[in-house]
Protein backbone atom coordinates (compact mmCIF):
# COMPACT_ATOMS: atom_id res chain seq x y z
CA UNK A 1 0.00 0.00 0.00
CA UNK A 2 1.58 3.13 -0.88
CA UNK A 3 1.20 6.02 1.31
CA UNK A 4 1.21 9.55 0.08
CA UNK A 5 2.64 12.17 2.60
CA UNK A 6 0.95 15.39 3.23
CA UNK A 7 2.67 18.45 4.13
CA UNK A 8 2.34 19.45 7.38
CA UNK A 9 1.11 23.11 7.55
CA UNK A 10 -2.32 24.82 8.18
CA UNK A 11 -5.55 22.87 6.93
CA UNK A 12 -8.53 22.38 7.56
CA UNK A 13 -7.12 18.95 8.35
CA UNK A 14 -4.11 20.32 10.55
CA UNK A 15 -4.17 18.61 14.48
CA UNK A 16 -5.20 22.00 16.50
CA UNK A 17 -5.02 21.64 19.91
CA UNK A 18 -8.26 20.03 21.33
CA UNK A 19 -9.48 16.64 22.03
CA UNK A 20 -10.37 14.70 19.62
CA UNK A 21 -11.15 10.83 20.99
CA UNK A 22 -14.75 10.45 22.46
CA UNK A 23 -14.93 8.22 25.29
CA UNK A 24 -18.04 9.42 26.78
CA UNK A 25 -21.61 11.50 26.08
CA UNK A 26 -22.41 13.76 27.63
CA UNK A 27 -18.91 15.85 26.84
CA UNK A 28 -17.14 15.73 30.27
CA UNK A 29 -17.79 19.92 30.78
CA UNK A 30 -21.37 19.28 31.29
CA UNK A 31 -20.54 17.43 34.64
CA UNK A 32 -20.61 19.89 37.28
CA UNK A 33 -20.85 20.18 40.86
CA UNK A 34 -23.92 20.55 41.61
CA UNK A 35 -25.29 17.15 40.53
CA UNK A 36 -23.18 15.39 43.06
CA UNK A 37 -26.19 14.36 45.32
CA UNK A 38 -27.65 12.67 41.69
CA UNK A 39 -24.27 10.28 42.71
CA UNK A 40 -24.80 9.78 45.92
CA UNK A 41 -28.38 8.67 45.24
CA UNK A 42 -27.45 6.16 42.53
CA UNK A 43 -24.92 4.77 44.79
CA UNK A 44 -27.36 4.39 47.80
CA UNK A 45 -30.25 3.15 45.62
CA UNK A 46 -30.27 -0.97 45.58
CA UNK A 47 -30.79 -2.52 42.62
CA UNK A 48 -32.35 -5.15 44.48
CA UNK A 49 -35.76 -5.85 43.15
CA UNK A 50 -34.81 -3.27 40.13
CA UNK A 51 -34.50 -6.01 37.44
CA UNK A 52 -30.71 -7.49 36.44
CA UNK A 53 -27.57 -5.33 37.28
CA UNK A 54 -25.65 -4.57 34.63
CA UNK A 55 -21.63 -5.74 34.50
CA UNK A 56 -19.95 -3.92 37.68
CA UNK A 57 -16.02 -3.34 36.45
CA UNK A 58 -13.45 -1.34 38.37
CA UNK A 59 -10.82 0.86 37.47
CA UNK A 60 -7.74 1.71 39.41
CA UNK A 61 -5.81 4.83 38.49
CA UNK A 62 -2.34 4.48 39.49
CA UNK A 63 -0.89 7.95 38.63
CA UNK A 64 2.90 7.52 38.76
CA UNK A 65 5.11 7.96 35.60
CA UNK A 66 9.23 8.14 35.42
CA UNK A 67 8.62 11.04 32.75
CA UNK A 68 5.81 12.74 31.46
CA UNK A 69 5.14 12.45 27.72
CA UNK A 70 4.44 15.56 25.81
CA UNK A 71 1.27 14.02 24.38
CA UNK A 72 -0.33 13.13 27.84
CA UNK A 73 -3.52 14.29 29.34
CA UNK A 74 -3.64 12.85 31.64
CA UNK A 75 -3.34 13.54 35.65
CA UNK A 76 0.30 11.63 36.81
CA UNK A 77 3.14 12.48 38.96
CA UNK A 78 6.64 12.43 38.41
CA UNK A 79 7.78 14.11 41.46
CA UNK A 80 6.59 11.55 43.93
CA UNK A 81 8.70 9.03 46.59
CA UNK A 82 8.22 5.75 47.76
CA UNK A 83 6.90 7.39 50.62
CA UNK A 84 4.14 9.28 48.76
CA UNK A 85 3.17 6.07 46.55
CA UNK A 86 2.44 4.08 49.61
CA UNK A 87 0.38 7.25 51.20
CA UNK A 88 -1.96 7.47 47.78
CA UNK A 89 -2.05 3.91 47.38
CA UNK A 90 -3.33 3.66 51.24
CA UNK A 91 -6.21 6.19 50.06
CA UNK A 92 -6.65 4.18 47.07
CA UNK A 93 -7.48 1.29 49.19
CA UNK A 94 -9.45 3.38 51.45
CA UNK A 95 -11.87 4.37 48.05
CA UNK A 96 -11.97 0.55 47.24
CA UNK A 97 -13.59 -0.35 50.50
CA UNK A 98 -16.20 3.08 50.59
CA UNK A 99 -17.39 1.87 47.99
CA UNK A 100 -17.85 -1.78 49.44
CA UNK A 101 -21.18 -1.55 51.35
CA UNK A 102 -22.65 1.26 49.45
CA UNK A 103 -26.20 -0.27 48.26
CA UNK A 104 -25.76 0.06 44.62
CA UNK A 105 -22.51 -2.22 44.65
CA UNK A 106 -23.27 -4.61 47.51
CA UNK A 107 -22.79 -8.04 47.13
CA UNK A 108 -22.18 -7.78 43.24
CA UNK A 109 -18.90 -9.28 41.53
CA UNK A 110 -16.81 -7.39 39.41
CA UNK A 111 -17.11 -8.34 35.64
CA UNK A 112 -13.48 -6.57 34.41
CA UNK A 113 -10.96 -4.77 36.61
CA UNK A 114 -8.13 -2.09 34.51
CA UNK A 115 -5.17 -0.70 36.40
CA UNK A 116 -4.66 2.36 34.57
CA UNK A 117 -2.45 5.20 34.47
CA UNK A 118 0.01 7.14 34.40
CA UNK A 119 2.00 3.76 34.77
CA UNK A 120 0.50 0.84 37.07
CA UNK A 121 4.06 -1.17 36.54
CA UNK A 122 6.15 1.80 37.66
CA UNK A 123 4.78 0.44 41.52
CA UNK A 124 7.28 -1.95 42.69
CA UNK A 125 6.43 -5.33 43.31
CA UNK A 126 6.09 -5.08 47.08
CA UNK A 127 3.83 -2.03 47.04
CA UNK A 128 2.13 -3.98 44.09
CA UNK A 129 1.38 -6.74 46.83
CA UNK A 130 0.70 -4.16 49.36
CA UNK A 131 -1.79 -2.21 47.19
CA UNK A 132 -4.10 -5.89 46.28
CA UNK A 133 -3.74 -7.02 50.11
CA UNK A 134 -5.36 -4.32 51.20
CA UNK A 135 -8.18 -3.86 48.82
CA UNK A 136 -8.64 -7.68 49.08
CA UNK A 137 -9.93 -6.48 52.49
CA UNK A 138 -13.00 -5.18 51.06
CA UNK A 139 -13.00 -6.75 47.34
CA UNK A 140 -12.04 -9.21 45.28
CA UNK A 141 -12.02 -10.24 41.47
CA UNK A 142 -11.69 -13.68 41.72
CA UNK A 143 -14.53 -13.90 39.01
CA UNK A 144 -13.67 -11.19 37.14
CA UNK A 145 -13.33 -12.17 33.14
CA UNK A 146 -10.86 -10.22 32.65
CA UNK A 147 -7.92 -8.25 34.69
CA UNK A 148 -5.86 -5.60 32.64
CA UNK A 149 -2.98 -4.18 33.56
CA UNK A 150 -1.29 -0.94 31.59
CA UNK A 151 2.98 -1.07 31.47
CA UNK A 152 5.65 0.74 30.43
CA UNK A 153 8.28 -1.66 28.85
CA UNK A 154 11.34 0.26 30.64
CA UNK A 155 9.73 -0.17 34.55
CA UNK A 156 9.69 -4.25 33.77
CA UNK A 157 11.29 -6.42 35.20
CA UNK A 158 10.68 -10.48 34.72
CA UNK A 159 9.80 -11.07 38.66
CA UNK A 160 7.19 -7.54 38.24
CA UNK A 161 5.43 -9.34 35.64
CA UNK A 162 5.33 -12.50 37.48
CA UNK A 163 4.10 -10.54 40.43
CA UNK A 164 1.35 -9.03 37.77
CA UNK A 165 0.38 -12.28 36.71
CA UNK A 166 0.03 -13.87 40.08
CA UNK A 167 -2.67 -10.82 41.05
CA UNK A 168 -5.15 -12.27 38.17
CA UNK A 169 -4.13 -10.07 35.36
CA UNK A 170 -5.42 -11.93 32.58
CA UNK A 171 -4.56 -8.97 29.97
CA UNK A 172 -1.01 -7.09 29.38
CA UNK A 173 -1.05 -3.81 27.75
CA UNK A 174 2.17 -2.77 26.84
CA UNK A 175 2.45 1.20 26.30
CA UNK A 176 5.43 0.64 23.11
CA UNK A 177 3.86 3.46 21.28
CA UNK A 178 6.62 3.34 18.38
CA UNK A 179 9.99 1.73 17.77
CA UNK A 180 12.10 4.97 16.64
CA UNK A 181 14.49 5.89 19.38
CA UNK A 182 14.38 9.45 18.07
CA UNK A 183 10.29 9.71 18.25
CA UNK A 184 10.20 8.30 21.66
CA UNK A 185 12.52 10.42 22.76
CA UNK A 186 10.86 13.86 20.92
CA UNK A 187 7.74 12.71 22.55
CA UNK A 188 9.19 12.35 26.19
CA UNK A 189 8.99 8.69 26.29
CA UNK A 190 11.03 7.16 28.97
CA UNK A 191 11.29 3.90 27.46
CA UNK A 192 13.07 3.13 24.28
CA UNK A 193 13.13 0.25 21.65
CA UNK A 194 15.56 -2.04 23.36
CA UNK A 195 13.53 -2.29 26.73
CA UNK A 196 10.11 -3.40 24.22
CA UNK A 197 12.17 -6.31 23.24
CA UNK A 198 13.05 -7.41 26.47
CA UNK A 199 9.84 -6.45 28.20
CA UNK A 200 7.85 -8.64 25.59
CA UNK A 201 9.93 -11.37 26.02
CA UNK A 202 9.89 -11.98 29.36
CA UNK A 203 6.18 -11.63 28.83
CA UNK A 204 5.81 -13.76 26.35
CA UNK A 205 8.11 -16.45 29.08
CA UNK A 206 5.58 -15.62 32.27
CA UNK A 207 2.72 -16.29 30.22
CA UNK A 208 0.04 -13.59 30.27
CA UNK A 209 -3.67 -14.67 28.03
CA UNK A 210 -3.71 -11.51 26.24
CA UNK A 211 -0.31 -9.56 25.23
CA UNK A 212 -2.09 -6.07 23.48
CA UNK A 213 0.39 -3.66 22.37
CA UNK A 214 0.03 0.09 21.86
CA UNK A 215 0.92 2.26 18.65
CA UNK A 216 -0.04 5.72 18.40
CA UNK A 217 -0.04 7.23 14.48
CA UNK A 218 1.20 10.41 13.75
CA UNK A 219 4.08 11.34 16.83
CA UNK A 220 6.47 14.26 16.49
CA UNK A 221 9.12 13.11 13.60
CA UNK A 222 6.79 10.34 12.22
CA UNK A 223 7.68 10.31 8.51
CA UNK A 224 6.02 7.05 6.03
CA UNK A 225 9.04 4.93 6.64
CA UNK A 226 9.41 4.88 9.99
CA UNK A 227 5.91 4.26 10.48
CA UNK A 228 6.54 1.48 7.55
CA UNK A 229 8.97 -0.08 10.21
CA UNK A 230 7.35 0.49 13.01
CA UNK A 231 4.11 -1.95 11.56
CA UNK A 232 7.25 -4.19 10.32
CA UNK A 233 8.47 -4.34 14.04
CA UNK A 234 5.22 -4.72 15.68
CA UNK A 235 4.00 -7.49 13.09
CA UNK A 236 7.25 -9.27 14.02
CA UNK A 237 6.21 -9.64 17.99
CA UNK A 238 3.59 -11.50 16.88
CA UNK A 239 0.77 -9.86 19.38
CA UNK A 240 -2.66 -11.14 20.15
CA UNK A 241 -3.94 -7.37 20.14
CA UNK A 242 -2.61 -4.02 18.80
CA UNK A 243 -4.06 -1.00 19.77
CA UNK A 244 -3.23 1.88 17.30
CA UNK A 245 -4.52 5.74 17.99
CA UNK A 246 -4.13 8.91 16.25
CA UNK A 247 -2.06 11.14 18.18
CA UNK A 248 -4.21 14.36 19.39
CA UNK A 249 -3.46 17.37 20.73
CA UNK A 250 -5.73 18.50 24.22
CA UNK A 251 -4.96 21.85 25.93
CA UNK A 252 -3.22 20.27 28.63
CA UNK A 253 -0.18 18.51 27.12
CA UNK A 254 2.91 19.78 26.72
CA UNK A 255 2.66 19.66 22.70
CA UNK A 256 -0.37 22.26 22.74
CA UNK A 257 1.85 24.90 25.37
CA UNK A 258 4.72 24.78 23.21
CA UNK A 259 2.81 25.51 20.54
CA UNK A 260 0.10 28.06 22.02
CA UNK A 261 3.41 29.65 23.34
CA UNK A 262 5.17 30.09 20.26
CA UNK A 263 2.07 31.03 18.28
CA UNK A 264 2.74 28.18 15.45
CA UNK A 265 0.50 24.89 14.73
CA UNK A 266 1.19 22.23 16.46
CA UNK A 267 4.22 20.09 15.53
CA UNK A 268 1.67 16.83 14.33
CA UNK A 269 0.51 15.43 10.87
CA UNK A 270 -2.20 16.18 9.23
CA UNK A 271 -5.83 14.01 10.24
CA UNK A 272 -5.46 13.10 6.55
CA UNK A 273 -1.98 11.98 6.74
CA UNK A 274 -2.39 9.91 10.26
CA UNK A 275 -5.84 8.04 8.97
CA UNK A 276 -3.43 7.39 5.70
CA UNK A 277 -0.74 5.54 8.43
CA UNK A 278 -3.20 3.70 10.64
CA UNK A 279 -5.27 2.61 7.42
CA UNK A 280 -1.85 0.98 5.81
CA UNK A 281 -1.03 -0.83 9.88
CA UNK A 282 -4.64 -2.16 9.82
CA UNK A 283 -4.09 -3.23 5.81
CA UNK A 284 -0.38 -4.77 7.18
CA UNK A 285 -1.69 -6.93 10.18
CA UNK A 286 -4.90 -8.09 8.20
CA UNK A 287 -2.34 -9.48 5.46
CA UNK A 288 -0.85 -11.46 8.79
CA UNK A 289 -4.24 -12.47 9.68
CA UNK A 290 -5.42 -9.74 11.96
CA UNK A 291 -9.37 -8.92 11.98
CA UNK A 292 -10.17 -5.35 12.34
CA UNK A 293 -12.35 -5.28 16.05
CA UNK A 294 -12.55 -1.15 16.25
CA UNK A 295 -11.59 2.30 14.98
CA UNK A 296 -8.29 1.13 17.07
CA UNK A 297 -7.95 -2.18 17.46
CA UNK A 298 -7.02 -5.46 15.49
CA UNK A 299 -7.07 -9.14 17.19
CA UNK A 300 -5.31 -12.24 16.07
CA UNK A 301 -8.62 -14.38 16.10
CA UNK A 302 -6.61 -17.61 17.01
CA UNK A 303 -5.70 -16.33 20.27
CA UNK A 304 -8.04 -13.69 20.81
CA UNK A 305 -10.02 -13.92 24.39
CA UNK A 306 -12.22 -10.62 23.93
CA UNK A 307 -11.93 -6.94 25.41
CA UNK A 308 -14.68 -6.90 28.26
CA UNK A 309 -13.64 -3.59 29.71
CA UNK A 310 -14.04 -1.85 26.31
CA UNK A 311 -16.99 -3.87 25.24
CA UNK A 312 -18.85 -3.85 28.70
CA UNK A 313 -18.47 -0.01 29.12
CA UNK A 314 -19.41 0.32 25.23
CA UNK A 315 -22.71 -1.50 26.13
CA UNK A 316 -23.89 0.31 29.77
CA UNK A 317 -22.38 -1.05 32.25
CA UNK A 318 -21.53 0.15 35.56
CA UNK A 319 -17.61 1.16 36.46
CA UNK A 320 -16.52 2.33 39.60
CA UNK A 321 -13.36 4.71 39.17
CA UNK A 322 -10.90 4.71 41.59
CA UNK A 323 -8.34 7.37 42.23
CA UNK A 324 -7.24 10.58 41.60
CA UNK A 325 -9.33 12.21 38.80
CA UNK A 326 -10.97 9.31 38.18
CA UNK A 327 -14.41 8.47 36.22
CA UNK A 328 -17.03 6.17 36.96
CA UNK A 329 -20.67 5.44 35.72
CA UNK A 330 -22.83 4.19 38.21
CA UNK A 331 -26.72 3.31 38.25
CA UNK A 332 -27.28 6.03 35.27
CA UNK A 333 -25.44 8.71 36.55
CA UNK A 334 -21.63 9.96 35.46
CA UNK A 335 -19.21 11.76 38.28
CA UNK A 336 -15.69 12.43 38.78
CA UNK A 337 -12.94 12.35 41.66
CA UNK A 338 -11.35 15.47 42.22
CA UNK A 339 -8.06 15.90 40.56
CA UNK A 340 -5.79 17.02 42.39
CA UNK A 341 -3.05 15.01 45.14
CA UNK A 342 -3.96 16.79 48.45
CA UNK A 343 -7.82 17.36 47.70
CA UNK A 344 -7.95 12.83 47.05
CA UNK A 345 -5.90 12.37 49.99
CA UNK A 346 -7.36 14.81 52.26
CA UNK A 347 -10.67 13.18 51.39
CA UNK A 348 -9.48 9.85 52.13
CA UNK A 349 -7.57 9.66 54.93
CA UNK A 350 -8.60 12.58 56.72
CA UNK A 351 -12.11 13.04 56.54
CA UNK A 352 -13.31 9.35 55.40
CA UNK A 353 -15.44 10.45 52.14
CA UNK A 354 -15.53 9.50 48.34
CA UNK A 355 -13.32 12.18 46.44
CA UNK A 356 -16.02 13.12 44.53
CA UNK A 357 -16.15 16.27 42.33
CA UNK A 358 -18.64 16.63 39.47
CA UNK A 359 -21.41 14.53 38.31
CA UNK A 360 -23.98 14.11 35.84
CA UNK A 361 -27.43 12.22 35.50
CA UNK A 362 -28.44 11.48 32.41
CA UNK A 363 -31.63 10.26 30.38
CA UNK A 364 -32.67 7.29 28.99
CA UNK A 365 -32.48 9.23 25.34
CA UNK A 366 -28.78 10.43 26.56
CA UNK A 367 -28.02 6.56 27.54
CA UNK A 368 -28.79 5.29 24.45
CA UNK A 369 -26.44 7.99 22.19
CA UNK A 370 -23.77 6.74 24.42
CA UNK A 371 -23.98 3.61 23.78
CA UNK A 372 -24.71 4.23 19.50
CA UNK A 373 -21.87 6.41 19.49
CA UNK A 374 -19.37 3.80 21.53
CA UNK A 375 -20.74 1.00 19.43
CA UNK A 376 -20.32 2.74 16.60
CA UNK A 377 -16.54 2.72 17.19
CA UNK A 378 -17.06 -1.16 16.55
CA UNK A 379 -17.64 0.03 13.07
CA UNK A 380 -20.85 -1.88 12.96
CA UNK A 381 -23.86 -1.62 14.85
CA UNK A 382 -27.34 -3.64 15.23
CA UNK A 383 -30.14 -0.99 15.23
CA UNK A 384 -32.46 -4.18 16.56
CA UNK A 385 -29.94 -3.96 19.74
CA UNK A 386 -31.48 -0.50 20.74
CA UNK A 387 -35.00 -1.48 19.62
CA UNK A 388 -34.74 -3.92 22.09
CA UNK A 389 -33.03 -1.99 24.52
CA UNK A 390 -34.68 1.23 24.22
CA UNK A 391 -37.73 0.97 22.41
CA UNK A 392 -35.96 3.13 19.89
CA UNK A 393 -35.80 3.31 16.20
CA UNK A 394 -32.64 4.77 15.59
CA UNK A 395 -32.34 4.87 11.80
CA UNK A 396 -35.69 7.13 12.06
CA UNK A 397 -34.71 9.36 15.22
CA UNK A 398 -31.31 9.95 13.84
CA UNK A 399 -32.54 9.51 9.97
CA UNK A 400 -30.21 12.94 9.13
CA UNK A 401 -26.59 11.65 10.67
CA UNK A 402 -27.00 8.55 9.04
CA UNK A 403 -28.16 9.62 6.19
CA UNK A 404 -25.19 12.16 5.94
CA UNK A 405 -23.02 8.87 6.28
CA UNK A 406 -24.11 7.31 3.77
CA UNK A 407 -24.10 10.27 1.08
CA UNK A 408 -20.25 10.84 2.51
CA UNK A 409 -19.78 7.17 1.54
CA UNK A 410 -18.77 6.74 4.98
CA UNK A 411 -21.30 4.02 6.48
CA UNK A 412 -23.66 1.70 5.13
CA UNK A 413 -27.45 1.13 6.17
CA UNK A 414 -28.95 -2.33 5.22
CA UNK A 415 -32.18 -3.05 7.25
CA UNK A 416 -30.95 -2.89 10.87
CA UNK A 417 -27.35 -3.35 9.74
CA UNK A 418 -25.40 -0.20 9.90
CA UNK A 419 -21.61 -0.21 9.06
CA UNK A 420 -19.39 2.08 9.04
CA UNK A 421 -17.29 1.87 5.62
CA UNK A 422 -13.04 1.66 6.35
CA UNK A 423 -13.01 5.77 5.33
CA UNK A 424 -15.39 5.95 7.99
CA UNK A 425 -14.38 4.05 10.64
CA UNK A 426 -11.08 5.70 10.51
CA UNK A 427 -12.54 8.92 10.86
CA UNK A 428 -15.00 7.82 13.75
CA UNK A 429 -14.42 10.46 16.39
CA UNK A 430 -14.95 13.30 14.16
CA UNK A 431 -18.23 12.04 12.92
CA UNK A 432 -19.87 11.15 16.15
CA UNK A 433 -20.99 14.53 17.26
CA UNK A 434 -23.69 14.03 14.57
CA UNK A 435 -25.65 12.45 16.84
CA UNK A 436 -25.16 14.75 19.94
CA UNK A 437 -27.95 16.56 21.52
CA UNK A 438 -28.21 20.45 20.01
CA UNK A 439 -26.48 21.28 23.34
CA UNK A 440 -23.74 19.58 23.54
CA UNK A 441 -22.57 19.92 19.93
CA UNK A 442 -19.70 22.50 19.33
CA UNK A 443 -19.14 22.69 23.12
CA UNK A 444 -15.72 22.02 24.84
CA UNK A 445 -15.18 18.29 25.56
CA UNK A 446 -13.62 18.29 28.74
Amino acid sequence: MELELLPNKPTPESTEVGSYFVANYPPFSAWKPEHLPAALTALDRSSNGSGEAPPLGLYLHIPFCRKRCKFCYFRVYTDKNSGDVDYYMQALAREAALYADRPALAGRQFDFVYFGGGTPSFLSSEQLERLIERIRESWDWDHAREVTFECEPGTLKKSKLETIKSIGVTRLSLGIEHFDDEILEIGGRAHKSAEVYRAYEWAREVGFPQINIDLIAGMVGETDDKWRLTVEKALALDPDNVTIYQMEVPHNTVVAREAKAAHIPTPVASWAQKRAWVGHAFSEFEKAGYVVSSAYTLVKPSNHLGFVYRDALWHGADMVGTGVASFSHVGGVHYQNVDEWEEYTSALLDRDELPLARALPITDHQRLIREMILQLKLGRIDAGYFRAKFGAEITTHFADAFGSLVNEDLATVRGDDIRLTRAGLLRVDELLPRFYEPQYRGVRYT
